[in-house]
């Protein structure tokens, strides 16, 4: 609880004490309570309209000016404290955008991401993990408030804006994510980060693959649909679920799908039937029988246990599943030498 709201609370605590108190005493001298609360709310707030009842006794003239003396105290505080709630949130507000404002002028090779949707909010999330600077430029006020809680640079404008773009220093910046919901709005803001600066990396989200065309010839040098990837992640999952599995879950990384078919490459698994010669057998006799290139990165035995970067002189046994890099669509050669089971095919 901030120092004004702090104030604040107390003083109506103290208010609603006091009159409590007043009523309670009004009630004891035999007052009725409508009478007893009309009293406190007209001493409190100095309307002035008179006693409800003559105060005779010495007794209740000084409980009477005691209750003024507090009441009027408390309203008094109460009101020095809302003034201080306004006041300093209005200061600290300015004060709070003029130091973000200078903190993003001071970033240099750091990365844009325009829109906190799910996939920017995502995104910065990874960056901030990684220690890599970056700026939001969101124009949602609810997401606003959100990023101001986690303590991110932002701007609050429309990111199809060039002004808003300068002001995230899309100049200086190495790259920027067009994460926007509107595939026609990240066309536009790649084209405008494009000419501000030919230099800049820009990862762009498209949301239909028709998308991907334009995005590129905008000038994105990636275009990411999440869509895709994911129906690519529930295909590997179906088709190789160990592999995938075993990526996910050990080795953490999940782009590594991608990168590999960037270079021809694809992961496959291949599982060691019963009766199969190659049980018994290890990696190094599979280079000697095999002649096209592959990698086993990794054997998965039966019981579940993972073997990662087998040495060569690690012994294969029947039910063993076998985690191979190889040339896509082409199968390593020692599965027809040693009549091997595949247990999946290329997507």
């Amino acid at each position: 609880m901030t120092s004004p709201v702090r104030h604040l609370f107390y003083g109506i605590a103290f208010l609603l004490i006091v009159c409590l108190v007043a009523i309670i005493g009004y009630m004891m001298a035999g007052w009725t309570l409508v009478e007893a609360a009309y009293m406190a709310v007209v001493t409190v707030f100095t309307v002035g309209y008179g006693e409800v009842r003559e105060l005779t006794t010495p007794g209740m003239q000084i409980f009477t000016m005691g209750f003024i003396i507090c009441g009027c105290t408390g309203y008094l505080y109460i009101g020095g404290a809302l003034v201080q709630f306004l006041v300093e949130g209005q200061i600290e507000n300015t004060l709070g955008k003029r130091r973000m404002s200078k903190s993003i002028e001071n970033l240099t090779n750091h990365t844009i991401i325009c829109g906190f949707g799910r996939v920017g909010r995502m995104l910065a999330t990874e960056l901030e993990a990684a220690k890599h600077p970056f700026v939001i430029i969101e124009r949602s006020e609810t997401a606003e408030e959100e990023i101001q809680e986690k303590g991110y640079n932002y701007l609050r404008a429309d990111a199809t804006s060039e002004k808003a773009l300068i002001r995230a220093g899309v100049e200086k910046a190495s790259e920027i994510a067009v994460v926007l919901p509107d595939d026609s709005a990240n066309v536009f803001v790649t084209l405008s980060a494009r000419n501000l600066n030919p230099e800049l990396s820009i990862v762009a989200r498209g949301m239909t693959p028709s998308t991907e065309g334009k995005l590129m010839q905008a000038g994105a040098d990636r275009v990411v649909l999440p869509e895709h990837i994911g129906a690519e992640r529930i295909a590997s999952l179906i088709l190789r679920p160990t592999a995938s599995s075993l990526l996910t879950d050990e080795l953490v990384i999940s782009h590594l799908a991608n990168d590999l078919a960037d270079l021809g490459l694809n992961v496959e698994e291949f599982s060691i039937p019963p009766g199969s010669n190659l049980a018994g057998r290890t990696p190094a006799d599979l280079e000697t029988a095999g002649s096209s290139a592959f990698l086993i990165v990794a054997i998965v035995r039966a019981n579940g246990e993972a073997v990662h970067s087998p040495p060569m002189d690690t012994f294969f046994n029947e039910g063993d599943i076998l985690i191979v890099v190889c040339h896509s669509g082409t199968p390593p050669d020692f599965t027809e030498v040693f009549a091997l089971k595949r247990e999946s095919v290329k997507e």
